[in-house]
């Protein structure tokens, strides 16, 4: 954000020169495994592959160990670790031997390995760690075993086991805090430890609660240091850097604050400037980089060598700049990780934390916001200042307030790990200009939103909308999987800023509505009638009123009719509106309104047309959670009752049980994997599954299809009827069936002049198609077709696709949407997210299906999706739904080799690229 003022440059060494050539990687050596993590304490570490030059690290790790982790590891006082024993350590095929290493500030502090027994490919490996003693109790071995565990399960092991003295009871620890079922034996002064590794709902749990921990930890420095140093302050008050400082000092902060500037010879009247960081006479928490790109790194390198723990650098001239810019982006991301530190941005607007405790203003706004509960992160840096004004003018106090740039490392899902716990947050809003991991921000956002209301402002997802500089996979997902994925997650997606705060100002302030039933109150007919329309509209439903007051009603008046709706037990929330009447003045009528709505537990929202500073009359008492309870006044009614109904949707999704992902019974997934390994070891690129390969993936997540047999001939579709017994249907299954108008189904024929009838007039009419096929199959009872489908999105991953046949999902678009993993409540919204979903409940005079088979069928599809994703893509079409079952009439899949996933089951930041 250095575009924003004029830039008086600071630090102005060198640019520190990028780490010495890596050493060439090993035959088969996995980089895909290699990752940036954060530790318990909130720095960040690294998590790679061993290699054969690591030998001499291995070695002087051993050395800095302590006699009796030595003892623990190897059950003898090895004091020293040979050469020939740290290359057998060191050198790994990656699939029988495994091993990897972590390491904090290049300097290794971790290593874990697993070794298959009894030979390959064998389900069982021996697993050992080996933890450094001063990176003990930060979570080190923890990470180590979640990696560990994914590729492990990913090449086919199914159970760790691994011998433990009686005394080390930090690694027996460290697998049952894991959330795994540990048997244990005691043999011979040794216990002998094993588990299954397959992802437990516990496990699963245990996974989530460290990463929020971690990454909540290291925001928190962020957003809470006790000492900040801003970086490339002049004397000159228009310079980026001093309006930081000015901001920062002028909003009270409360920690020890520095200035820093190589290249000023001129002394800050009220503070020392020094020259380096490297001359502060301590070790800083956050460091405000405020100086020309090309000298940022030089910053970093100096900022590593003296302890500091985070980094705001609103620099501009990174990945938005172009290709070097990217260069510099990574090279900058990079050494922060390799030193532990954090980065917000860089081309950031600011942080601001607005605890009395802290009062921290490190950025570009001039005025520190109010205190309150809305936590804000936005983006984009141009629309810092007006967002930051929207909330000023609507009286809406932040917690927080982010603003990450290019979003390089710290990013709004890290944000929002913060704001799970975070007890001055009462909502968030999001200002979202992309988003680089959906699978975790919908992860996260679901936790976040059964604790809070999540407020999002996001325009799309294609990378047409992409902001210059933001690292983004393209999606090939249409934008309603986009909003489903929100939906799914519970958040509350509005269109602009203004929604933004229109729903804010009433979440924060007023009770979640406990359903969709409003009272309106009026004094004003017209009022009354735009409210009632408007709330029609968004689907709320007026159960009382609208109740038209007189104009000149008195506060007495209005107060009583007010009372009355919140008393009505058919009424979940209350809209009123008031116009100034000749005789009460509004703020009366304001005070009225306020003392009415803080004695009730409903929420209230109003409009005051013609009335002016009402906003401070509309505070009175405070909520059940403590916070200040003002009545939200907005400029006409419509926008209050689209507010109004976004929180009564969020309410009722948060009432509702979302439960934990479905996982139905009789699934066999390792068998599944084997068969397309053995698919794609024929065919490394992927191709289409056949009939026979197409039933045994499907039978290993409990789902049949019903054959089909192709038929070329009248006597050949005569002999098919025969076998699979009368009646039967002829079809045809070419694909561009599908997408004309063509009747391609003769159904219910019930002897052998029929089917040759029925295939001759098929084949007359249809011969023209393109690799036209017909096929017969046994007739299945009369129901209503639906289609299933998922593909693997390179942004997304799994999406889940749900219609019912023909016209309504072929011609209409009327598609459902959901991402993996699913709850069974997501089952549910699914398939009642389509517009033709009354017809499976009966709606037209129809039977209702059984809507059991179909969710168990959906979740299997689902758990599929989410297990395999070298499923490129999987069609069931048509599934037969009615009263007693449904039957699968066709499916097709096509499998290919997987991309790795932007949400995998182990810990791992963004890679730095």
């Amino acid at each position: 954000m250095l575009d924003a003022m004029s830039v008086d440059p600071g630090d102005t060494s060198a640019t520190a020169p990028e780490r010495a050539t890596p050493p060439a990687l090993p035959e088969g050596y996995p980089q895909d495994w290699e990752a940036d993590v954060v530790l318990r304490d909130g720095s960040v570490a690294q998590v790679r592959p061993i290699r054969p030059d690591d030998v001499q690290r291995l070695q002087q790790f051993h050395e800095r160990q302590s006699e009796e982790s030595i003892y623990l590891r190897f059950f003898a006082p090895l004091r020293h670790l040979s050469d020939r024993d740290a290359q057998r350590f060191a050198t790994v095929d990656y699939r029988e031997r495994v091993a990897l290493i972590m390491e904090a500030s290049e300097q290794m502090v971790g290593v874990a390995r697993y070794d298959r027994l009894s030979g390959p490919d064998s389900p069982r490996a021996e697993v050992a760690f080996n933890v450094a003693d001063d990176f003990q109790g930060r979570g080190v071995g923890s990470v180590l075993l979640e990696h560990l565990a994914v590729i492990g399960a990913e090449s086919g092991v199914q159970e760790f086991v691994a011998d433990v003295l009686p005394q080390n009871r930090k690694m027996m620890g460290v697998f049952t805090d894991a959330g795994y079922e540990v048997d244990r034996r005691f043999d011979d002064g040794v216990i002998s430890l094993s588990f299954r590794i397959e992802p437990t709902e516990q496990s699963q749990a245990v996974r989530a609660a460290r990463e929020q921990r971690a990454e909540a930890r290291s925001v928190h420095t962020l957003l809470s240091p006790e000492s900040v140093a801003v970086i490339g302050v002049s004397h000159r008050l228009d310079s980026v850097g001093r309006g930081l400082l000015d901001h920062l000092v002028d909003g009270g902060y409360t920690g020890r604050l520095y200035a820093v500037n190589a290249r000023s010879h001129d002394e800050l009247a009220d503070r020392e400037l020094f020259a380096k960081v490297t001359d502060l006479p301590e070790p800083v928490d956050l460091a405000v980089v405020a100086v020309p790109a090309a000298e940022v790194m030089q910053v970093v390198t100096d900022c590593a060598a003296h302890g500091v723990k985070a980094l705001l650098v609103v620099s501009s001239g990174f990945a938005e700049a172009g290709p070097e810019g990217e260069r510099r982006q990574a090279q900058l991301v990079r050494a922060a990780r390799r030193h532990g530190m954090r980065v917000v941005g860089p081309n950031s607007f600011g942080i601001i934390n607005t605890d009395p405790q802290v009062r921290l203003n490190a950025s570009m706004a001039p005025e520190m916001p109010p205190t309150g509960g809305f936590g804000l992160f936005s983006q984009s840096g141009a629309l810092g200042i007006a967002v930051l004004d929207f909330a000023t003018r609507r009286g809406l106090g932040l917690s927080h307030f982010v603003s990450t740039g290019n979003r390089a490392d710290v990013s709004g899902n890290d944000i929002m790990q913060l704001w799970i716990d975070d007890d001055a947050t009462k909502a968030v809003g999001l200002y979202l200009e992309s988003m680089g991991n959906p699978r975790k921000f919908s992860r996260i956002a679901r936790r976040l939103a059964l604790r809070k209301p999540v407020i999002v402002v996001k325009s799309g997802v294609s990378e047409y909308g992409v902001p210059p500089g933001h690292r983004v996979r393209v999606t090939n997902a249409r934008p309603e999987a986009f909003a489903a994925m929100l939906r799914q997650a519970g958040v509350i997606r509005v269109e602009n800023v203004h929604q933004l705060f229109d729903v804010g100002q009433l979440v924060v302030h007023q009770p979640i509505p406990r359903g969709p039933r409003v009272a309106i109150v009026s004094n004003s007919a017209a009022m009354g009638a735009l409210a009632a329309d408007a709330a029609v509209s968004w689907g709320l439903e007026v159960t009382h009123g609208p109740i038209d007051l007189p104009a000149e009603s008195g506060p007495d008046e209005c107060a009583a009719a007010v009372t009355a709706a919140f008393e009505d037990p058919n009424v979940d929330s209350v809209i009123t509106g008031f116009m100034q009447s000749r005789i009460f003045a509004g703020l009366a009528l304001a005070q009225s309104l306020a003392r009415v709505a803080s004695d009730h537990d409903k929420p209230c929202i109003t409009s005051f047309l013609g009335i002016e500073g009402v906003s401070e009359a509309l505070a009175g008492g405070t909520t059940s959670d403590g916070r200040s309870k003002v009545v939200p006044a907005y400029s006409m009614p419509e926008d209050g009752v689209r507010a109004l109904a976004a929180a009564t949707r969020y309410g009722e999704w948060r009432a509702s049980e979302r439960g934990v992902p479905v996982m139905p019974d009789g699934i066999d997934r390792i068998a599944a994997e084997a068969l397309i390994a053995r698919v794609l070891a024929g065919s490394r690129e992927g191709r289409a599954l056949t009939a026979a390969e197409l039933q045994e993936l499907l039978a290993a997540y409990g789902i049949s299809v019903w054959p089909v047999t192709l038929v070329r001939s009248p006597d050949e579709a005569v002999a098919a009827a025969r076998r699979v017994g009368y009646p039967v249907v002829v079809k045809s299954v070419s694909p561009l069936v599908r997408a004309q108008p063509i009747t391609a189904v003769r159904a219910d024929l019930h002897h052998d002049a029929a089917v040759r009838d029925a295939f001759r007039s098929l084949d007359e009419r249809l011969r023209t198609l393109h690799a036209n096929r017909l096929v017969v199959q046994r007739m299945a009872p009369p129901g209503i077709a639906c289609v299933v489908s998922t593909g693997e999105d390179p942004l997304f991953g799994p999406v889940v696709r749900f219609g019912l046949g023909g016209a309504p999902t072929e011609v209409m678009g009327d598609i459902g949407y959901r991402i993996p993993p699913m709850s069974a409540a997501d089952v549910r919204d699914l398939i009642g997210s389509v517009r033709a979903a009354p017809l499976l409940s009966g709606r037209g005079g129809g039977m209702a299906i059984d809507r059991a088979a179909l969710e168990d069928l959906i979740a299997r599809v689902a758990v599929l999706a989410e297990h395999l994703p070298e499923v490129a893509a999987l069609e069931l079409n048509p599934i037969n739904t009615h009263s007693s079952g449904l039957e699968v009439l066709g499916a097709a899949a096509t499998v290919a080799p997987s991309r790795s996933r932007t949400d995998t089951g182990r810990r791992s930041l963004p890679t730095a690229r």
